[in-house]
């Protein structure tokens, strides 16, 4: 008799699941009606110090405990239309660049758990680079253009919560605007270099917003990078949206907020060299529970209440050996000796 009611019982909510998922399926806006894409394999070159994508690089050093990512910017414009993405497959600058830093982010959290902060620079020419934002925004409605969009913000949310330092360096020849500008709001510390380095003839970088900073790729608690950033004061967000196709100087980017430091040749490799070796030194327990309880001031939703309040200070600080193992922290603290750290990084 029982069986029969779990039976039916069973059968009742195979039913329901069915038609619940017919009602999402039909309110949704990705149909993928027409000609798919093929996702052709990651061209992917591991080494003993790096990793060697078609458009990403990775560099590790090992006894600094750095990671420095490297992205390449697109070497000519993007199509011209929709049928030029669909040929160009999973060559579109865009679904590359998403794949292979998607990739390498999740090989150093899994691979190299030692590694204490990850260094984002880029290259190339900064127009192509817009170009493939503004295809992107005018044919948002395409549904292969909206997975390329859902996929940036999912990358960029798992850049977000990687535990580790996140570091952005904007540099003459970087390529730090729109979809890639999100590096530079997501990293923990940015710097951008005043003018130019001795000896480099480029022109000095800039930072260009567009669009895609403002909307497309929300965190996880639903808010852009800008927004959380800019949450004291809506009208810092505002100023910088009014500043959208401008190319900004390191001085004009540290004035509306969208780097952390502006610094010129005299300063750049002492200031960088000091952070470097300061944050590497750190409990990289601590930091990984400082990173989702202090990076944003922003509200906090179920998810982030679970990395900062459980994960992070009932599981990172005072249970781990870091802090009350006979060389931790907190067993050494006021005894004038050096805390030894196990800099293993989850």
């Amino acid at each position: 008799m029982a069986a029969g009611r779990r039976d039916r019982a069973n059968s009742k909510l195979e039913a329901r699941v069915a038609e619940r998922t017919r009602e999402f399926a039909a309110a949704s806006t990705r149909r993928g009606n027409g000609k798919g894409i093929s996702l052709d394999p990651l061209t992917r070159s591991i080494g003993d110090n790096g990793i060697r994508y078609g458009l990403v690089t990775v560099d590790i050093d090992r006894t600094q405990r750095i990671a420095t990512l490297s992205i390449q910017a697109p070497e000519a414009s993007p199509p011209a239309d929709i049928d030029g993405v669909i040929a160009q497959g999973s060559a579109f600058w865009p679904l590359q660049v998403a794949r292979e830093l998607d990739d390498a982010i999740l090989h150093l959290r899994i691979n190299e758990i030692e590694t204490a902060m990850l260094v984002f620079k880029s290259h190339g020419e900064r127009a192509n680079v817009l170009a493939c934002d503004a295809l992107l925004e005018a044919h948002k409605a395409h549904w292969l253009v909206n997975e390329i969009r859902q996929y940036w913000k999912r990358v960029l949310k798992r850049i977000d919560v990687t535990s580790r330092t996140l570091v952005t360096l904007v540099e003459p020849g970087s390529c730090f605007v729109g979809t890639l500008a999100e590096l530079v709001f997501a990293a923990d510390r940015s710097y951008m270099l005043i003018g130019q380095k001795q000896g480099d003839n480029r022109s000095p970088p800039t930072i260009e917003l567009s669009a895609m900073n403002f909307g497309p790729y929300p965190m996880s608690h639903g808010l852009t990078r800008l927004q959380s950033r800019f949450q004291a004061d809506a009208a810092d967000l505002e100023r910088a949206q009014g500043k959208i196709g401008e190319a900004l100087d390191a001085n004009e980017a540290e004035q509306l907020g969208l780097v952390t430091f502006a610094l010129d040749d005299i300063d750049w490799d002492d200031e960088i060299r000091v952070f470097f070796e300061e944050r590497c030194s750190f409990s990289p327990d601590a930091l990984t529970a400082w990173k989702p309880i202090c990076a944003s001031s922003a509200p906090r939703p179920w998810n982030r209440k679970i990395f900062s309040r459980l994960t992070a200070w009932q599981n990172w600080i005072f249970q781990r050996p870091n802090a009350v193992g006979e060389d931790g922290a907190l067993r050494r603290y006021g005894s004038g000796q050096k805390a030894s750290f196990d800099m293993t990084r989850v």
